[in-house]
């Protein structure tokens, strides 16, 4: 086969397998801008016929959604600082410090990640209601403190670092936490990063832990929110749209902004020196 067609007949179906995955997104984001009963129609509309942010303003003056919004970002953020600094702190100990039972441990936490999620909410649930945390943010925090796979992920990066420069550090006098902070940390800024956006994003998206944990509506995230729209204005799709689209556009950002150091990490993290 010619070279050349052969690489047109490849980028041609990239450019259509794209085209697929962006559709409902850009439809979504079309659907949004569209007037009430306007997307119901038959066959629906690509575009709105005349563009508006009514839906928009809809979501923030009647249903209150600048409100979840301050909720997300709230929980998303707390629980991405807290979980980047623990999971970080537990991948370079199984990665640099020697201790007795480090291998057992971390096979046994590697073991745990085939246990779904699912099976630990019931106990959980219990244990933070002990405490007195059911309906409070922490309640939706702590859980996302640390994650097996955000500490395999550190841990990965950092066996890629020689032991001889951490070595060197400590004969010129360096203790320990200057290791830590002053050279560990500069060198992982692509995996923390990447670790951050995985947090972020599993923070922002999570539907199910909020809704168990949190009873008072005011203290809702995003996505419950917006399922507790969903039930109030089931045939109001432009105004559903519009709230996929507040939900979608935050991580989408943040993807964009940082998928330069975002793939640096993925890349370099599943090196091993």
């Amino acid at each position: 086969m010619n070279p050349r067609l052969a690489v047109a007949l490849v980028n041609g179906a990239l450019i259509g397998l794209a085209a697929v995955a962006l559709f409902p997104l850009l439809w979504m984001l079309s659907v949004s801008f569209m007037s009430p009963g306007e997307a119901n129609s038959f066959p629906p509309p690509i575009l709105p016929e005349s563009p508006t942010l009514r839906n928009y303003g809809e979501l923030f003056q009647r249903a209150g959604m600048g409100r979840y919004l301050l909720n997300s970002l709230l929980v998303a953020a707390a629980t991405t600082l807290v979980a980047v600094a623990f999971n970080v702190m537990a991948g370079y100990a199984f990665a640099k410090l020697h201790f007795g039972g480090r291998e057992r441990v971390f096979k046994s936490l590697l073991a745990a990640l085939v246990i779904p999620a699912q099976v630990a909410m019931l106990p959980l649930f219990l244990l933070l209601k002990q405490f007195g945390l059911i309906n409070t943010y922490w309640g939706v925090i702590i859980p996302g403190m640390a994650n097996i796979f955000g500490i395999f992920l550190i841990r990965q990066y950092l066996l890629a670092i020689p032991d001889s420069l951490l070595d060197a550090a400590r004969m010129d006098g360096a203790g320990e936490f200057r290791i830590y902070w002053a050279l560990v940390l500069p060198l992982c800024r692509p995996i923390l990063v990447t670790l951050a956006i995985f947090t972020f994003m599993g923070a922002w998206n999570d539907f199910m832990w909020p809704l168990i944990v949190l009873t008072d509506s005011s203290m809702y995230t995003l996505p419950v929110a917006l399922a507790n729209l969903l039930g109030e204005h089931v045939q109001d799709t432009e105004l559903m749209m519009a709230g996929s689209v507040l939900t979608v556009l935050p991580v989408l950002l943040l993807f964009v902004a940082l998928q330069k150091y975002y793939i640096a990490g993925i890349m370099l993290g599943g090196m091993k020196g």
